[in-house]
């Protein structure tokens, strides 16, 4: 099973394509990110959003999609930014019929690090160890997105109660 996990943002989306085909069975096909300059105006960078992420879906067709909730932030400014960015990806993975799982911070620090409260040093040590990775994706993003993809496999696995491999 192909899943696409997404770390929303607008100047920085993190993005990874994984195949998982058990607990213990995870291959990494590709990740990255995908930037848009500060420079543009807001629909410019959503509207790249979009566009990206569609190329991205239309290159590898997942089969799910897990994408991060957004959280409230002290910036609320920064926050509907990050809903709008949101918004346009769920939209794309919605027009190509890709089911799509919401997780939250919490739920994916749990997934791969088994500590809710974990910080970034340490899920990306787990992201490396659980894809048996040299190292960490980088940037920290689509580091980010890949523990998005394990987590959305563990929804998938609980919330339709099937086995999926």
């Amino acid at each position: 099973m192909l899943i696409l996990g997404i770390d929303p943002g607008y100047a920085i989306v993190g993005w990874a394509v994984m195949e998982i085909t058990g607990p213990a069975s995870r291959a990494l096909l590709e990740c990255g990110v995908i930037e848009t300059d500060k420079g543009l105006p807001m629909a410019t960078r959503l509207k790249e959003v979009y566009d990206d992420i569609n190329l991205i879906i239309d290159r590898f067709s997942p089969d799910y999609a897990g994408i991060e909730k957004v959280m409230l932030h002290k910036n609320v400014k920064t926050a509907t930014k990050v809903g709008e960015a949101t918004g346009v990806i769920l939209l794309a993975l919605e027009e190509k019929d890709i089911p799509i799982y919401e997780v939250t911070p919490l739920q994916v620090k749990n997934a791969v690090s088994g500590y809710g409260r974990a910080d970034k040093a340490q899920v990306q040590r787990s992201v490396k160890l659980l894809c048996g990775l040299e190292e960490a994706p980088k940037p920290d993003d689509a580091a980010d997105a890949v523990a998005i993809a394990i987590t959305a496999y563990d929804h998938i696995v609980t919330n339709t109660k099937q086995e999926l491999y």
